[in-house]
């Protein structure tokens, strides 16, 4: 399928409603040193669409990990399930961020598999997370 340029309306309505932050890791805009992506939630490739309700802001880390999966495996549940969907679920009935607000912690099978799949955790997030912290700028409320 050929990638159709996303309207600047569009993605500017993404961005207001996604509240400028990732929609899986919630970085904000104003911690990253690079623009927050327009995300496909279901990929183009695996059918998805240009339209707006398939569409979400991610960071270039969980955009980059998630690519075209649409499922993973949960641990618990041995069962391969949907990856979290930040335009239709709420992220705090799928995520929790760990006491010293550095870690993610996956609360349900679509909340785990989505941790693992975009690797939330890495170490290079989890760093930054830190630093934020120590700032008194994370985790996000």
């Amino acid at each position: 399928m050929s990638r159709k340029a996303i309207p600047q309306e569009v993605e500017q309505r993404v961005r207001v409603t996604a509240a400028n932050r990732c929609g899986y890791c919630l970085s904000p805009q104003w911690l990253l040193p690079w623009e927050l992506e327009i995300e496909h939630i279901r990929p183009l490739a695996r059918g998805g669409t240009n339209d707006e309700s398939n569409l979400w802001l991610s960071c270039r880390s969980c955009n980059s990990f998630k690519a075209i999966q649409t499922h993973a495996y949960d641990p618990v549940t041995t069962r391969n399930v949907r990856l979290f969907n930040p335009r239709r679920q709420k992220w705090k009935r799928h995520f929790a961020w760990s006491s010293d607000g550095t870690e993610i912690i996956g609360l349900s099978a679509c909340g785990r598999a989505t941790l693992i799949a975009l690797k939330l955790n890495n170490i290079f997030a989890v760093t930054a997370r830190r630093e934020w912290g120590s700032a008194g700028w994370h985790p996000p409320e």
